[in-house]
């Protein structure tokens, strides 16, 4: 089984664990851990990619790439920046905070719909 096949892999259960811990998302606890995991996975899952493919050194040359590469980077950087964003509103909620749980929310979304994008894309550039 080629590498590219055992990402692709990955990255099903990954969107997978996302879904549910978003239909979970109004019981705790299994949104919390299931989102955590979905997250943690998917950040070990891009360290994998660089340490095999170098992903990070093709993804710098802008110029040459395929436009639908562009975007699939320019995606998934903007979904580990959410990462950090949906991580860190979501610690406050959980600590009781409840000032952050509208930009939580939208975050939330907004973080589904790039990994869902980085998803889809990925089956295109996969080679």
């Amino acid at each position: 089984m080629s590498s590219g096949a055992i990402f692709q892999i990955q990255s099903s259960f990954i969107v997978g664990i996302f879904l549910f811990g978003f239909y979970h998302r109004k019981n705790r606890r299994l949104h919390i851990p299931s989102m955590a995991i979905a997250i943690v996975w998917d950040v070990l899952l891009v360290l994998q990619i660089e340490l095999m493919r170098g992903a990070i050194d093709k993804a710098m040359k802008v110029q040459v790439n395929s436009s639908l590469l562009n975007f699939h980077v320019s995606i998934a950087v903007l979904t580990v920046l959410l990462y950090l964003f949906v991580g860190r509103t979501g610690y406050l909620l959980k600590k009781n905070n409840i000032k952050p749980k509208r930009l939580h929310k939208v975050a939330g979304y907004l973080t589904i719909a790039c990994r869902l994008s980085t998803y889809i894309t990925s089956f295109f550039i996969v080679k």
